[in-house]
């Protein structure tokens, strides 16, 4: 039993998916802190006032408008930097290594023909057909 929980913790796909979930923790904490510290002030000044915020006071309680835009901001920010920073990188790892990923369909090796039994699967690199064992230019 436990021979065959250490083959499942050391997987490939598992130690990718825990370091992609590492990073795209670390990048929540620093978009967090550029969304709070920076976007949040810029959005609430536009209000002009002393107000805690963008927004509207109904009934005694103050409905922040600012905070949702900078969430909302927050959210782009954060998809667009896992996309490009993994992603992308690791779509054209597994395309590289021919694996389908993510949807994307996997870019087929280039092949070519043998001139005299015209199968076409040979490899590019090749120089004898692999069925009929003539020479391939």
């Amino acid at each position: 039993m436990l021979k065959g929980f250490k083959s499942f913790l050391l997987q490939g796909e598992l130690i990718v998916i825990a370091v992609g979930l590492v990073v795209a923790l670390a990048f929540s904490t620093l978009i967090s802190a550029f969304t709070g510290n920076i976007v949040t002030p810029l959005v609430n000044s536009f209000e002009g006032s002393n107000s805690p915020g963008l927004g509207w006071t109904i009934s005694h309680q103050f409905i922040n408008v600012g905070a949702f835009i900078s969430a909302i901001i927050y959210f782009v920010i954060f998809l667009t930097v896992i996309y490009f920073a993994l992603v992308v990188p690791y779509r054209a790892y597994m395309a590289k290594h021919g694996v389908t990923v993510f949807g994307q369909p996997a870019v087929p090796a280039p092949v070519k023909s043998c001139p005299q039994c015209l199968s076409a699967d040979l490899p590019v690199a090749a120089t004898r057909c692999l069925h009929c064992a003539s020479v391939v230019s």
